[in-house]
């Protein structure tokens, strides 16, 4: 596992369509994912101690983003053949298991990803109610191991701002996670 720090803010980028199978049995793309003020798009995947240790914080910080009319989306990009933990079964098992309260999709072929530019897991991106980017940086202090529960929520505060206001904090700390991993054809 190689940590991999995530890029700075690339404000005002785009997001890019897709369209993903989900764990729910359904497909999701752009449009059905966002909410009338953002849109996070977050790339994570199961077997990852930094998504394993804030699993349950993306759960709690949708939810509450969705309230602010915010809507999330998880993407898993890895490659699951040297990482069976990440295969579609495990998938539906882990949104099961954490009631994740947005679409898991997979990105079998990888081209959301690098479309993207995500670069670890997780790999948060959020996106104003235009679909401009307007963060790029961590959930919070946690790293392998859960940041204690009084931390400042940078991820939830910065897309609670985005909500609210259409900009995203010009002071932005990255995250890091795993390094997504590449189909290696």
């Amino acid at each position: 596992m190689v940590s991999t720090p995530t890029p700075v803010c690339d404000f005002g980028r785009k997001a890019i369509d897709f369209d993903l199978p989900g764990v729910d049995g359904k497909r999701h793309a752009l449009a059905s994912a966002a909410g009338p003020n953002g849109l996070l798009v977050m790339f994570i995947c199961n077997h990852c101690p930094y998504v394993k240790a804030v699993i349950e914080r993306i759960v709690r910080d949708t939810r509450e983003l969705a309230t602010l009319g915010v809507g999330s989306i998880a993407i898993m990009s890895n490659d699951p053949r040297d990482y069976p933990e990440d295969s579609w079964d495990h998938m539906v098992l882990v949104a099961k298991q954490f009631d994740f309260p947005f679409p898991y999709v997979l990105d079998e072929s990888q081209a959301v990803a690098q479309a993207y530019g995500a670069v670890c897991t997780p790999d948060f991106f959020g996106f104003n109610g235009q679909l401009e980017l307007q963060y790029r940086g961590r959930l919070d202090e946690s790293r392998k191991e859960a940041a204690p529960a009084n931390v400042r929520r940078d991820l939830f505060e910065a897309m609670k701002q985005i909500a609210l206001t259409g900009a995203g904090p010009r002071e932005q700390i990255p995250g890091i996670g795993c390094s997504i991993k590449w189909k290696s054809e």
